[in-house]
C-alpha cells in the first residue's frame, strides 16, 4: 500500500481527533465483557497477581474497569496528527 497524499492526510486527521478525545475525556469505563477479557489477558501475563479474592470477584460480580490515560498522550496525538495533516498538504498531488 502506497501512502499517497489523501491517505497521509486522513491518517493525520484520525490521530488528531483521537488526541482531542484523549484530552477531553477524563477516564474510560469498560463494559463487563471487555473487563473480563482484560482480566483473562492479565492472568496469563507474568506480572499477574494470583489473588483469590480478585478471581472470585471476577466470577461472581459484574465488574467494570476504569482506564485513565496519561495527560501527555493526548498532547502527543494532537501534535503528531497536526504535523502529519499539514505535511500532507505540501506533498505533491498524484497524477
Amino acid at each position: 500500500m502506497d501512502l499517497d497524499r489523501n491517505r497521509y492526510f486522513m491518517f493525520g486527521v484520525i490521530l488528531f481527533l483521537l488526541g482531542l478525545q484523549f484530552r477531553l475525556v477524563d477516564s474510560f469505563v469498560l463494559n463487563e465483557s471487555s473487563t473480563r477479557a482484560l482480566h483473562r489477558f492479565a492472568q496469563r501475563s507474568s506480572i499477574a497477581d494470583n489473588n483469590v479474592a480478585t478471581n472470585v470477584y471476577m466470577q461472581v460480580a459484574t465488574p467494570k474497569k476504569s482506564l485513565r490515560p496519561p495527560n501527555w498522550l493526548g498532547f502527543v496525538l494532537l501534535t503528531v496528527g497536526g504535523v502529519m495533516s499539514l505535511h500532507a498538504l505540501v506533498l505533491p498531488k498524484q497524477q
